[in-house]
């Protein structure tokens, strides 16, 4: 991969992340999948989970409990293959705020009582 490609999938992964700290989880699925699908990476399957996680988000922000629910427990699969950092991200924070927001999801009824709090904001080291 040349050094104009490697900064293309940085800068897309770095909009992604500033989406997502924005609440703008449907952008950041965007970004995001623009790299799974453009490229072949060898960490695809994090990138897959951080497609999954924000669009968990992002049916969370429209109510639909049970669509967030299937995508945090998927996410988290793809993050089990990882750990410390990825692309600059705790991948342990992550999936751990990933369990948090499945647990949460698992145990209300309604959306408004979501704890958003447990969603992170993502730091790139």
């Amino acid at each position: 991969m040349d050094s104009n490609t490697i900064e293309i999938i940085d800068e897309l992964f770095r909009k992604g992340v500033i989406a997502f700290n924005e609440c703008n989880f449907y952008d950041a699925h965007e970004y995001w999948e623009e790299i799974w699908t453009e490229y072949r990476l060898p960490d695809a399957k994090f990138i897959q989970g951080m497609i999954q996680l924000s669009v968990g988000c992002y049916h969370l922000t429209n109510k639909n409990l049970n669509g967030a629910q299937g995508l945090f427990k998927k996410c988290q699969n793809k993050f089990a293959d990882f750990d410390g950092m990825q692309r600059g991200i705790n991948v342990s924070e992550v999936k751990l705020s990933a369990k948090q927001a499945m647990d949460c999801v698992n145990e209300i009824e309604n959306f408004t009582e979501f704890k958003w709090a447990i969603i992170p904001k993502l730091k790139i080291n």
